[in-house]
């Protein structure tokens, strides 16, 4: 694993310490690293939700719509 060194004004280093107190991290480094999880998460999600928003629409999504997907759900969870 590498090492970062980051320079923090007192109150974000008291407000991280404070997190990893009460949220129950073993050290400020895994906070932060949690905090750098979410965040590629977050740009993961944007990245496909500007993806599909950018796709042609695929049809109607109606009651009918839904209940395909509901019975193609059912039927993968049975596999």
């Amino acid at each position: 694993m590498s090492t970062m060194n980051i320079s923090l004004p007192q109150a974000l280093k008291s407000f991280v310490d404070r997190q990893v107190t009460s949220r129950g991290y073993s050290s400020s480094s895994e906070y932060v690293r949690e905090l750098i999880r979410k965040d590629q998460d977050r740009q993961h999600l944007r990245g496909l939700l500007l993806e599909g928003a950018a796709s042609p629409p695929a049809g109607t999504a109606d009651t009918a719509y839904f209940d395909q997907l509901r019975d193609r759900l059912r039927e993968a969870g049975r596999r």
